[in-house]
């Protein structure tokens, strides 16, 4: 009897899951309802995470957001990786005068490491991502790439599906990726994680159909 009761919760259980899982994966893309009172009132303003990178990631990055509707993607989290105080200080330029906040984030994986040692770091790594989007809980998570935002990005899903947060991704691939996508971008695309995701190269967008194709950012 025990063993009936068990074996019905699990396919309960089971079937609660798949069905949410089906239903964010449906809503995935769509864009987010206005939350506005009666009348013409204007939009309220929507949390922002911004994942930084180094190097060429952060210089388009920053240049996407000069023309970013400040009052309208606010307020505004900048994460970086640990090892990368540069992009925070490029962003503290941006924003030195406003309220948004600036936080690092462990890595996954660091350059020339062995994969065997990689393992725990990833875990750690995610953990700390986990703490952090519990601490945040944008609405929309805007990034270029850099591997920093797989994890965070991931967690966002899960989010999702848990119903703690509903959290829109908005992937834009680097310039640099001309022929494929970013080892970031094909994991955001093909596990259809990211809502909306943007290429810079009209070939890029025939091989992945879902993206958008919004010419050079640069």
């Amino acid at each position: 009897m025990a063993c009936t009761v068990a074996t019905a919760l699990i396919i309960v259980i089971t079937t609660l899951i798949v069905t949410r899982l089906l239903y964010v994966l449906h809503r995935t893309g769509k864009p987010l309802k206005p939350r506005s009172s009666k009348g013409s009132a204007p939009q309220q303003p929507l949390s922002t995470l911004i994942v930084l990178g180094s190097g060429g990631h952060t210089a388009e990055i920053i240049n996407l957001l000069s023309v970013l509707q400040k009052d309208r993607f606010t307020p505004r989290f900048y994460i970086a990786a640990a090892t990368d105080n540069m992009s925070l200080q490029k962003a503290r330029l941006l924003e030195e005068t406003s309220s948004s906040q600036f936080m690092q984030i462990y890595r996954s994986r660091e350059v020339g490491q062995s994969y065997i040692t990689s393992v725990w770091t990833t875990l750690i790594a995610l953990a700390h991502g986990f703490w952090l989007m519990l601490r945040i809980r944008p609405q929309v998570i805007l990034c270029n790439g850099p591997g920093t935002c797989v994890p965070l990005c991931v967690i966002a899903f899960l989010f999702k599906i848990v119903g703690i947060r509903w959290s829109s991704v908005f992937y834009v691939e680097s310039i640099a990726r001309v022929q494929r996508l970013s080892l970031s971008g094909l994991l955001l695309y093909k596990l259809h994680i990211a809502d909306q995701f943007f290429v810079q190269w009209p070939q890029l967008q025939r091989k992945y159909p879902r993206a958008h194709y919004v010419g050079c950012l640069m």
